[in-house]
């Protein structure tokens, strides 16, 4: 998968440098050769002795090494490699590339080469959600630096939340997607995915049914043709897939702001079941049983996502597809609703119990153009997701 491709692996300061061991491995069982450099913090984690070891290539440590520097090492260091992976990037790390400073081996490397770069953030929660840090990340990504996490879940320092380095899979994932070749290769596709939870009390909340099972295979397939996929989802029981970018969400306005906040885009397909109403007023305490009978809730309704895109003057996708989940006249009240919303197409399929759709691992759409319907047969949802993948890329290219 990356036989022949250099890759220069810069390590940070973090408990997660550990992970950068497994990554360089997991870097060579694909094939590509791996040129370490670890910072002075990295070296308080892992070693150079098993840097080197592992990657069976001399460490880089020292910006003023005079051997190397003779011919302006560091140069060409940063500039021999097909990608550069920052992994673990720390907060310092990061805010460092963001303003342009390079006071020791490795931010110089970043600020000197004009290959691409991808980063591996790992700090604490605080640090992640700091405004600070968003706001070199927001320049970073603006940049064109590419990301792969952080994840969320419990670290180090006992917190939890989003701050945990992506796994190696998950950041060798990413390092494949920057060398695919596809017909997709250097369009952006938003893809929504998921249920939306839309909460009345801190423990319960209302929702539609979905696994994001369907979302999560046409983000793959949108990635295995190359293009730069945002993956935006609600809590979906199919984990994300690698390789994308993931921005998590709970509710429909949380979706709709991560949504709006990834154009512009080439494409958007929006495969996410997203709840059409939520509690006016959810309450902040957990509702108890009263004697006084069931509680009132008031309920507004959620933005159309789908139809705010669609209708959008700037910024509107060049195409823009819908999904539409039935249960009785699949093509009349899908095609009702291309129109309804706005968008390029409608992929439809009837989720009625006895179709076995709903939570399965098989599905049988209908797609909606201009053009009038056209049944699909039945298949597995990766096979769908790559027909559509396709024709997206077919329609992208004329």
């Amino acid at each position: 998968m990356l036989a022949g491709k250099h890759i220069l692996l810069i390590i940070g300061g973090g408990i997660a440098a550990y992970k950068a061991l497994e990554l360089i491995r997991r870097l060579q069982d694909q094939g590509a050769s791996v040129a370490p450099v670890l910072t002075k913090a990295g070296e308080e984690f892992v070693t150079p002795l098993s840097v080197s070891a592992l990657a069976g290539a001399p460490v880089h440590r020292d910006l003023f090494d005079l051997t190397a520097e003779a011919e302006m090492g560091h140069i060409q260091l940063s500039r021999s490699a097909d990608l550069v992976v920052v992994a673990p990037a720390t907060a310092d790390l990061v805010a460092k590339m963001a303003q342009g400073l390079a006071n020791d081996l490795a931010s110089t490397l970043l600020l000197a080469t004009d290959t691409p770069v991808l980063v591996a953030p790992a700090m604490n929660v605080r640090m992640w959600e700091h405004a600070a840090t968003q706001r070199n990340i927001a320049t970073l990504k603006a940049d064109g630096i590419r990301f792969v996490g952080p994840n969320a879940g419990g670290m180090a320092c006992g917190e939890f939340g989003p701050g945990r380095m992506a796994e190696p899979d998950e950041i060798v994932a990413a390092v494949a997607a920057e060398f695919r070749d596809g017909p997709l290769s250097g369009k952006r596709i938003v893809v929504t995915s998921g249920p939306t939870h839309e909460p009345i009390d801190p423990v319960r909340y209302i929702a539609n049914s979905s696994s994001g099972a369907q979302g999560t295979a046409v983000a793959r397939a949108l990635r295995d043709l190359g293009a730069e996929v945002v993956f935006v989802t609600g809590p979906a029981t199919v984990r994300p897939p690698e390789g994308v970018e993931v921005v998590p969400v709970e509710s429909a306005l949380e979706m709709q702001a991560a949504v709006e906040a990834a154009l512009p885009a080439d494409a958007a397909v929006f495969a996410a079941a997203v709840a059409d109403w939520r509690v006016a007023s959810a309450s902040d305490r957990k509702l108890k049983k009263s004697k006084d009978g069931l509680p009132t809730l008031e309920f507004a309704e959620n933005p159309d996502i789908l139809k705010t895109v669609s209708h959008m003057t700037a910024n509107r996708p060049g195409l823009v597809v819908g999904f539409a989940a039935e249960t009785n006249d699949v093509v009349d009240n899908a095609t009702a609703k291309r129109l309804r919303k706005g968008c390029d197409w409608i992929v439809a399929n009837d989720v009625s119990p006895a179709t076995g759709i709903m939570g399965g691992s098989e599905n049988a759409v209908i797609l909606i153009t201009d053009t009038g319907a056209e049944e699909w047969p039945r298949m597995a949802k990766q096979e769908v997701a790559g027909k559509l993948a396709n024709r997206i890329a077919a329609a992208l290219d004329s």
